[in-house]
């Protein structure tokens, strides 16, 4: 028999979700290296400043410098000793040293400035923010000795400043209490131009054809000079040419061969490069002799370069050559052993040799050859190239456990190679021998090689800032770093203290143990007082903490983790609850039902009875909101270990994968099930296609088929392509227009966006309407964002709480859609403007503060809540740490602060506006620590279900609260509350009151909190029969004189305690 087939029509709606990232680049970051300890100011008086030569000139030969001082470079580390970018270098609330901003430069002062004022330009950054003190030629100047001097902010700004006082080399030494560094050399110059000698000049007479050469004999001057001859009269002045020459080294005039028109009257110009100012030389005057013409005769070089010409890679050289003789010599150009460099240029009628941009390779020698008809004349000199030094490898920030080895390397390139030394804060550092043995033979403990700084075990004295110098003859470079060494006791976080973790069978446990110490400490682990063993299921992992694979009821119990160094030591404890795993039950597995049905999910928790369970619903593994979703969903809790999903009136859009999570304080397990939705009309067996209508415009679809009959249905069909609708007007306005909070003056219309399958087309937007409440007209602004939920109108004249009929449309490119209903919203009425008033704090603890206050209430600008922010007394207030409270709160506890510490507190209101102003700083100082001792030489004797319990005073150290009296907590084994009995003396009589083993501690009671407690004892508690026992934890039986008069209250059982 052929059975009827129906074919079901499902659809699933698919979506699009765009993300995107945008990276933010990083800035280069100064490197310095860290010692955390305040270290003194250190005298400079051994400071020995190796002056760094100038840039010089030899005679007749010069070298244009590209600006050498730019070769000190001031480089940047990508690296610090946080691991975080530099950028946090500039948050108030870590602690760095200095590293510098900007350092001093070369400067040059003209004596005849009008501004009688020289500015040395110098500035760090470091938290404590930096001091500073200046050097001249090595030696500290006492600017508070001399009026001329001040200081702004770090720079140096000397008035009316002298050549004899006042030029030198400059250096600028910052200084906070993680150490000091020096900047670079800064050279003071003073630009001046003397006066020529008034001396009547001597006339020089030479024979027509004879070479001659005038002196200019300038006059003193700093820095260079440029030297032009004027003849007979200004301006008239001597062209070079083959014939004539005028050296810019000697600055003199040469003239090879002498004409009558050369006769007359010479004067040497010379103009100062800097301040442009211009002298005249007394007139040389040229005259002839009359016996005769000179006769031919070969050329001599009268003007050459050095033998040994020294350049700076990257400057231009020029080299002078050039003869007199008759008949006038021709000047050529060589390289000896290779070519002249092709950039080289032929100055001043070949006199001149000039090389732009000189480079390692146009080094070598070079020869000048002076030729005439009647012989010739060679020089030879040789032209060296070389480098400022330059970082390739350079120093980070460091931090380091007391008794490691430092190894720092710093690297640079030059030629001459350069040489190294150390500063450290701003002294020169030397080799050590080791303090402990003072053997001289044996390795230092500090050693200096080739750039390579090691210290051996260092210790806090060794912290501080280094910096590494490279140098050669022609410059020096600063890299500088902090040293922070780490030396103190283990400590572990407040929260990390004493802490439960519950599992179930089977999982695996980690125990976190990684206390603050350093040097690192030795970690130990014990279950209950016993040490713990390891085993291929129990091991102790390389950075302390503990693990336990497959866990089971027989690892139950108290774990203790203690860490331990040279310093101290300090433990926590923490218990492991092993459950039964939690299982779950969704019901039904697989759903078909047709659009308009109902059906409730069942979910059950099989799960341990001492946990409670909570239960999420998903639908295709997003969270299923049921505010939002129009009554279709209701979460039903019908019991505590089961729920129920009802889905009322199903619509196509429900169907998918629907998830039941359980989660407990153990562990979370989740189980799905399908839900099918039916298209209500049926399609016959024998078509093969069908209409899907009233589908939602510009919206993807994909469809897939099942086959249907008596028996019941199939599996569905694949997934048909993607298909999307054709655009239209949209029909759904946003929904939930309302009003939010916003500053004063503004108007905030915030709505529900429509979601993506409703917009109908692209160009989707908002256009929001309002009008202030009795008015005629609306003002329109588009919003243009889909995803936009939010507008804000600004408007000074709008008083505060102005009512506006708002409402909002909908838009795309198909045209405009309808309009929301119409609702009423008040403009902001601002943030608060109101300070608390009666702010208190009161200490309640070693970590806890209460902090209460009062609050004016304001017509406008009502809080949400309150903002109390603290900090240190040796903290700044930018630094303070913030905590919020929410509604008319009017106290909050502080906790997690620090013992025996003062604070300051201030109080201030918010609202989504903004905040309001603070109080006025009101101060409270923590408790002193909790007594670290415990109770000692606790004994015990026991009638009954009654124990007696005595044990030594605790006697706190000079940094903890005083003992107030003791805590005795008890309990029975298996359980976690403990009843206490409070009492002022050294022993207390317990109550057990059932059958069963009891868990016994004693503590001491302080203002600043409960003291350390002592081992714990295990008391059976049993009707009839006495037992008596005694435990310590440092001896077994004290011979102190009150462990004597307890141990003979112990000898008499009835005797009261």
């Amino acid at each position: 028999m052929w059975l009827s087939w129906k074919l079901l029509l499902f659809l699933s709606l698919t979506g699009c979700l765009s993300e995107y990232s945008e990276a933010v680049p990083g800035l280069p970051t100064s490197y310095a290296a860290i010692l955390r300890i305040k270290s003194g100011s250190s005298s400079l008086a051994s400071f020995n400043s190796k002056n760094r030569p100038r840039l010089s000139s030899p005679s007749l030969g010069s070298v244009s410098s590209p600006g050498w001082r730019g070769a000190a470079q001031h480089y940047h580390s990508p690296t610090n000793l946080y691991h975080f970018s530099d950028t946090f270098k500039h948050d108030e609330s870590v602690d760095y040293g200095p590293v510098f901003v900007q350092e001093p430069d070369d400067m040059i002062f003209p004596t005849d400035s009008e501004e009688k004022k020289v500015s040395l330009n110098c500035q760090a950054r470091g938290n404590p923010t930096p001091t500073y003190r200046w050097l001249r030629n090595g030696t500290e100047i006492d600017i508070e000795s001399d009026y001329r001097f001040s200081l702004i902010e770090g720079s140096l700004i000397i008035n009316n400043p002298s050549e004899m006082k006042d030029s030198g080399q400059y250096q600028c030494l910052t200084t906070n209490t993680f150490g000091s560094i020096l900047s670079r050399e800064a050279v003071l110059q003073f630009a001046y131009l003397g006066n020529f000698s008034g001396r009547t000049r001597s006339a020089v007479s030479v024979r027509e054809g004879q070479g001659v050469v005038l002196m200019c004999s300038p006059p003193l001057h700093s820095p260079e000079i440029i030297y032009s001859w004027v003849f007979n009269e200004f301006p008239s002045f001597v062209a070079e040419d083959s014939r004539r020459f005028i050296s810019q080294e000697t600055g003199n005039l040469y003239i090879s061969k002498v004409q009558t028109s050369d006769v007359g009257s010479y004067i040497c110009l010379v103009k100062n490069t800097v301040t442009n100012a211009r002298v005249l030389s007394p007139p040389t005057p040229l005259t002839l002799r009359n016996d005769g013409v000179m006769g031919e005769y070969e050329p001599k070089i009268e003007v050459h370069f050095p033998y040994t010409v020294t350049a700076a890679k990257g400057s231009t050289v020029k080299m002078e050559c050039f003869a007199l003789g008759n008949p006038v010599p021709t000047i050529s150009w060589r390289k000896v052993n290779g070519h002249n460099p092709s950039k080289a240029r032929l100055r001043k009628s070949q006199a001149v040799l000039e090389i732009p941009n000189v480079q390692l390779e146009d080094a070598g020698m070079y020869e000048c050859k002076a030729e005439n008809s009647r012989g010739r004349n060679v020089f030879r000199g040789q032209l060296q190239v070389y480098t400022y030094p330059h970082w390739v490898e350079k120093l980070n920030d460091t931090q380091l456990d007391s008794g490691d080895q430092l190894r720092w390397e710093c690297k640079a390139t030059g030629k001459p190679r350069p040489t190294y030394r150390w500063l450290k804060n701003g002294v020169p550092l030397w080799p050590q021998v080791h303090l402990d043995t003072g053997d001289k033979e044996s390795p230092s403990r500090i050693e200096m090689v080739n750039g390579v700084l090691m210290i051996h075990g260092v210790n806090l004295s060794d912290a501080g800032m280094y910096q590494c110098l490279a140098e050669n003859k022609y410059g020096t470079i600063y890299a500088s770093a902090e040293l922070k060494i780490l030396a103190s006791a283990p400590t572990f976080p407040q929260n990390q203290m004493r802490k439960t973790i519950i599992v179930t069978k089977g999982q695996e446990v980690v125990i976190e143990c990684k206390p603050q110490a350093s040097p690192k400490p030795t970690i130990t682990w014990k279950k209950g007082d016993k040490a713990l063993r390891e085993s291929k299921r129990i091991t102790i992992l390389p950075h302390g903490s503990l693990r336990i694979l497959n866990a089971s009821k027989s690892d139950e119990g108290r774990y203790l983790c203690q860490g331990v160094n040279v310093f101290g030591s300090a433990e926590i404890i923490a218990s492991i609850s092993v459950k039964e795993p939690t299982r779950i039950e969704l019901t039904p597995k697989k759903i078909e039902l047709t659009v308009g049905e109902s059906i409730v999910l069942s979910c059950k928790a099989l799960h341990d009875s001492t946990l409670d369970v909570t239960f999420y619903w998903t639908l295709n593994g997003q969270p299923i909101d049921f505010e939002k979703e129009g009554g279709h969903f209701e979460s039903i809790k019908a019991q505590a270990s089961s729920a129920d999903l009802m889905i009322r009136n199903i619509l196509l859009m429900h169907a998918g994968r629907y998830g039941c999570r359980v989660q407990t304080a153990a562990d979370t397990v989740s189980d799905e099930t399908e839900l099918l939705v039916r298209v209500p009309d049926l399609i016959s067996g024998d078509m093969e296609s069908a209409m899907a209508v009233e589908l939602n415009p510009w919206v993807e679809y994909e469809f897939r088929v099942v086959a249907m009959n008596k028996i019941g249905t199939g599996d569905p069909s694949a997934p048909s392509r993607v298909i999307r609708t054709n655009e239209a007007v949209p029909k759904t306005p946003p929904a939930n227009v309302s009003g939010r909070s916003g500053r004063r003056h503004e108007l905030v219309i915030a709505w529900e966006p429509v979601s993506e399958e409703f917009q109908s087309g692209e160009g989707f937007g908002y256009i929001v309407a309002f009008r202030p409440n009795g008015t005629r007209g609306w003002k329109e602004k588009m919003v243009t964002s889909s995803d936009a939920s939010k507008f804000i109108y600004r408007d000074e004249s709008v008083p505060p709480l102005t009512p506006f009929e708002v409402k909002v449309g909908v838009y795309n490119n198909k045209g405009d859609g309808p309009f929301s209903p119409i609702v009423v919203i008040c403009s902001a009425e601002g943030e608060p403007t109101a300070a608390p008033i009666d702010v208190k704090a009161t200490s309640l603890s070693v970590s806890e503060i209460l902090v209460a206050w009062k609050h004016i209430k304001e017509s406008l600008g009502r809080p949400q809540g309150f903002e109390v922010g603290y900090w240190k007394d040796m903290e700044k207030e930018e630094a303070a740490e913030k905590v919020k409270t929410e509604g008319n709160e009017s106290s909050i506890l502080l906790t997690g602060l620090e013992g025996n510490t003062l604070y300051h507190l201030t109080v201030r209101a918010y609202n989504a506006a903004g905040y309001g102003p603070p109080s006025t700083a009101v101060h409270a100082a923590t408790k002193k620590s909790p007594p670290s001792q415990a109770p000692g030489n606790i004994m015990w004797i026991q009638d009954g279900s009654h124990v007696s319990l005595g044990w030594e005073p605790v006697r706190p150290l000079a940094n903890e609260s005083d003992v107030m009296g003791y805590k005795v907590l008890f309990r029975q084994e298996g359980q976690s509350n403990s009843q206490v009995i409070e009492t002022q003396k050294t022993s207390a009589v317990v109550l057990l009151p059932d059958v069963g083993v009891y868990i016994i501690e004693v503590c001491a009671v302080s203002e600043g909190g409960d003291g350390t407690a002592s081992p714990q004892i295990r008391v059976p508690s049993f009707s009839g029969g006495k037992v008596t026992s005694a435990q310590s934890t440092l001896h077994v039986l004290s011979t102190s004189s009150s462990s004597v008069t307890l141990l003979l209250a112990l000898m008499v059982p009835s005797t009261s305690w």
